[in-house]
């Protein structure tokens, strides 16, 4: 079970460690690694909100610019058109607790404004001015760990330790944080997978994870899909399903809070099953699975072949 943590994000106070919390994604871009705009307009990207919260997310997670590095980057303008009403609507049609993935402080106030009370800022805090946001807005922030610019990829990454690269940059950058106004509780760190670092650079700071937790704040792994396991297993982003549940089974056992997944549902299942077998969920000793959930439906072959005639 992971360190008991409390966040404080905008309103929102939650105490963390009893479980894992799941943070679904939702792009709001047309050029996403992992979807490539599947979600086009407004109304299929709430639909997709609330797919993601009936499956059991905590948090949705909404972006306007693609991570992806053959791309160039969006205008704070067109960032600012591409979330603010999604995050409105989903705040507040769907009552949902909504972070916005940003490095632009102006694109960040604007999210706040909408609804918003996690800022998830994948550059390392390169603009301390995000951490004023934070600090004025009382949102929470989540500081990652990369040495990369963002929109940058660095194909040879080196560190004599990278591992203690991570730790000693996140210590860093709470400090950087800390100076700005932002209160200690409303601190998240993420180890940063994939950002400036190759595939084994990647197992490494993951199997070091524990060690993060000296620093004294929930830690968010950002997992699902990702190149090193792409890489491990030879797989293509919607094939790395299984790959992202194994290491969530392991960071999850290392203490992870919070996990940013595409698949919610499926995480949701394999951390209900993993509470109880780790006895961290008690399980009815009446308990019995119903008829109906024992077997899938048997296909009707009369009406199959009325359906060809």
């Amino acid at each position: 079970m992971a360190p008991a943590r409390v966040l404080r994000a905008g309103p929102h106070r939650l105490a963390l460690g009893q479980r894992p919390l799941v943070m679904g994604i939702l792009n709001a871009t047309p050029d996403s690694f992992s979807d490539a705009g599947l979600y086009a307009t407004l109304e299929a990207r709430l639909e997709r909100a609330s797919q993601l919260l009936e499956a059991g997310a905590d948090i949705i997670d909404v972006g306007g610019e693609s991570a992806v590095t053959n791309r160039p980057a969006v205008s704070t303008t067109e960032e600012i058109e591409r979330v603010v009403e999604l995050i409105e609507r989903v705040a507040g049609e769907l009552g949902a607790i909504v972070s916005i993935d940003t490095y632009k402080a102006p694109v960040a106030k604007a999210a706040i404004a909408a609804g918003a009370c996690i800022v998830n800022d994948t550059s390392g805090l390169r603009d301390p001015a995000l951490a004023d946001v934070c600090g004025e807005s009382g949102a929470a922030l989540v500081l990652m760990h990369t040495r990369a610019e963002p929109k940058r990829r660095q194909r040879d990454p080196s560190y004599d330790d990278v591992a203690a690269d991570v730790e000693q940059f996140l210590r860093a950058r709470i400090e950087l944080a800390r100076s700005h106004g932002v209160a200690s509780e409303q601190l998240i760190l993420d180890p940063g997978p994939d950002f400036a670092k190759t595939p084994a650079q990647t197992v490494t700071t993951l199997r070091a994870l524990r060690r993060l937790h000296a620093l004294g704040r929930p830690l968010l792994l950002a997992l699902s899909r990702k190149d090193f396991v792409g890489a491990i297993l030879g797989r293509s982003p919607r094939e790395r399903l299984a790959g992202t549940l194994a290491a969530i089974g392991v960071t999850a056992d290392a203490g992870a809070h919070i996990f940013r997944v595409h698949d919610v549902r499926e995480t949701t299942d394999f951390l209900a099953v993993r509470a109880v077998l780790r006895g961290y969920d008690s399980l009815a000793a009446e308990l019995r699975l119903s008829d109906e959930l024992r077997w899938e439906p048997q296909r009707n072959e009369a009406s199959d072949d009325q359906r060809l005639a």
